[in-house]
């Protein structure tokens, strides 16, 4: 048989030059597609359940939050085990499944489960479940700072969220972007307790006339010559200004307006952490990918769109990876 096979490709010498050369340039053509990457993941089907708890203590956390979380996950469909932590207004819970089970199915049994969690969870609690990402995501880094100091922290938060972030998370592999530093922009309210006294007024009031007058109204429309006329009240604030004039009541026939009885100012919620570089605070935007996605790949991509994206920043703003 090996006799055979041997004087017949001397026989067709040119015929197995031919097949070898094909051979060769699939193997090249292959080579230059394999999936290359940086470090395979190896992490375990998990799914995480997030719950923000303002002014739960750790015991509180634990007891009125991830304890029912956990005992709603018992019994589902391949699960190998859960975990979890819990802290200073924050319960996290991670539901880990078989190896080679459907992440998507995961998530839909994980959800269908919260449902049923939610109604033994306090009031105002929502528990939402993480971003299908792995440790390994973090795939991408950069930074919105200011060139000439035009731009303070809370500018550049409000460009990152509202410019930045909307275009880098349309990119094909990214699940997820989170930022670190800035301010996050506020309307602050602040009642002055002597003025409520004198005005009999209390915080649930000033609170009150706020929601009672940041909402838009509709009230049909006007049929007129074959033509529709909509009727509608926008009541949304827009400034300052806006908040002030919001009247909260009356006391004998003159209006009490929020600006008599509170200071408005512009404001931020309290953070916890902060960026810089070479000495100047910043803006940090860290790019989560999908599971399953080639990380080279993905993060190549993003530093594409982040150049894309710097074509629509304001004068004095610069992105760097």
């Amino acid at each position: 048989m090996l006799a055979r096979i041997i004087s017949s490709s001397l026989a067709h010498r040119w015929l197995v030059l031919i097949i070898a050369a094909g051979i060769a340039v699939l193997g090249i053509y292959n080579f230059n597609r394999l999936p290359i990457d940086a470090v395979p993941d190896i992490t375990n089907v998990q799914v995480q359940i997030n719950t923000e708890a303002p002014g739960y203590s750790p015991l509180e956390s634990e007891q009125r939050i991830t304890f029912p979380i956990e005992t709603a996950m018992a019994g589902l469909p391949r699960l190998d085990y859960t975990r979890s932590i819990s802290r200073y207004g924050l319960s996290q819970v991670t539901v880990i499944f078989k190896d080679g089970t459907d992440i998507y199915l995961a998530r839909q049994l994980v959800n269908e489960r919260l449902g049923e969690a939610k109604e033994r969870l306090p009031d105002t609690i929502e528990p939402a479940m993480g971003p299908i990402a792995t440790g390994l995501g973090e795939i991408f880094m950069y930074t919105v700072g200011s060139t000439d100091e035009s731009h303070d922290a809370m500018s550049l938060r409000t460009i990152q969220d509202w410019i930045v972030r909307p275009q880098l998370r349309q990119t094909p592999g990214v699940v997820e972007v989170n930022t670190i530093g800035g301010y996050n922009k506020q309307f602050h309210v602040l009642p002055q307790p002597d003025k409520l006294l004198a005005y009999d007024l209390t915080l649930q009031d000033i609170m009150a006339a706020l929601a009672r007058n940041n909402i838009n109204t509709g009230a049909g429309y006007i049929e007129r010559n074959g033509a529709q006329y909509l009727i509608r009240s926008p009541g949304q604030v827009a400034t300052l200004d806006d908040i002030k004039h919001i009247t909260i009541t009356k006391r004998q026939g003159v209006p009490v307006t929020i600006q008599d009885v509170a200071e408005v100012e512009l404001g931020s919620e309290l953070r916890s952490g902060a960026a810089t570089q070479n000495g100047r605070e910043v803006v940090l935007g860290t790019v989560f990918m999908l599971i399953g996605e080639n990380s080279r790949q993905v993060a190549q991509a993003a530093a594409d769109r982040l150049e894309s994206i710097k074509a629509s920043l304001p004068e004095g703003v610069e992105l760097n990876p």
